[in-house]
C-alpha cells in the first residue's frame, strides 16, 4: 500500500506523515529530506546548479540513510548528521532550485520507488510536493494538505524558535511565498493536487483531527 501526501511547506507533511505511519505499521519516506541532502550536499561541495554531470554524479552516489534514534527520524549524508542542517530557511530555498531541475529529479525518481517498495512489506508514505501526481501516481490513497501562509509562516517560525534557532516570523512569510511560488511556477513537476486526491485544510485543525481525518480517508479507499 502506497499513501501520497502532498501540499506545500508547513501545511504538517512530515507530522502527519509520521503520524498515519505508526498507526498503520507503513514505513515513512521524508522525499523532502531527500531533496534537502542534495541541496546540502550542492552547498558543501560548491557544485554549480547548471553542471548536470556533476548533479548526477551527485545524486547517483548520495549516501544518504535514514535511521530512527530515540523515536526520532534522523538524516545522515554517510556518517554525518545533517537532520538539523537540512531544515534551515537557506536549505528550504535551496532544496526548492535543486528540486526544480531535471537531471535531480530523473536521478532521485527511482531511489524514492525503490525506498517505498523495499523498506516495508506492508507498505509505505511518502510526503512531498509530487507525489501523487509523479512520483506513484496510482497511490491506493492521495491526500493534498494546505494551510494558509500566515499560519504555514507561523508554524514554521515557531519551528526553528524551539530549536533555538534566530529568525524573523515576516523573513519566515516572505520565504513561504517565494518557495510556494517556486514549487508552483516550475515546469517539472509543479507543487499540484492530483485530480483523484482528496484535500485537506488544515488551517484551526490539530494534528490529531487531521491524522483520523487521513486514517478515515485511508481506510475509505483500501
Amino acid at each position: 500500500m502506497i499513501i501520497a501526501i502532498d501540499g506545500a511547506s508547513g501545511t504538517g507533511k512530515s507530522t502527519i506523515s509520521k503520524l498515519v505511519a505508526k498507526e498503520l505499521d507503513l514505513s515513512y519516506i521524508d522525499t523532502g529530506a531527500i531533496y534537502r541532502s542534495v541541496a546540502f550536499a550542492v552547498k558543501k561541495d560548491a557544485i554549480d546548479l547548471n553542471d548536470e554531470q556533476a548533479l548526477k554524479v551527485l545524486c547517483s552516489s548520495l549516501p544518504i540513510k535514514f535511521e530512527f534514534i530515540d523515536g526520532v527520524n534522523k538524516v545522515f549524508l554517510g556518517e554525518l548528521d545533517i537532520s538539523e542542517a537540512i531544515r534551515t530557511p537557506e536549505m528550504s530555498m535551496l532544496a526548492s532550485k535543486v528540486s526544480a531541475l531535471p537531471i535531480v529529479r530523473s536521478s532521485l525518481l527511482e531511489m524514492q520507488r525503490r525506498l517505498a517498495k523495499t523498506t516495508s512489506k506492508k507498505g509505505a508514505i511518502l510526503d512531498g510536493r509530487d507525489i501523487g501526481t509523479v512520483v506513484f501516481p496510482d497511490a491506493e490513497a492521495k491526500i493534498f494538505l494546505t494551510a494558509s501562509d500566515a499560519t504555514r509562516a507561523k508554524r514554521r517560525y515557531e519551528e526553528l524558535v524551539s530549536k533555538g534557532i534566530t529568525v524573523d516570523y515576516d523573513t519566515i512569510l516572505k520565504e513561504t511565498i517565494a518557495r510556494d511560488k517556486q514549487d508552483s511556477q516550475r515546469t517539472l513537476a509543479p507543487l499540484k493536487k492530483a485530480s483523484d486526491a482528496v484535500h485537506i485544510d488544515t488551517d484551526g485543525l490539530n494534528i490529531e483531527q487531521v491524522k483520523e481525518k487521513i486514517l478515515k480517508i485511508v481506510k475509505e479507499r483500501t
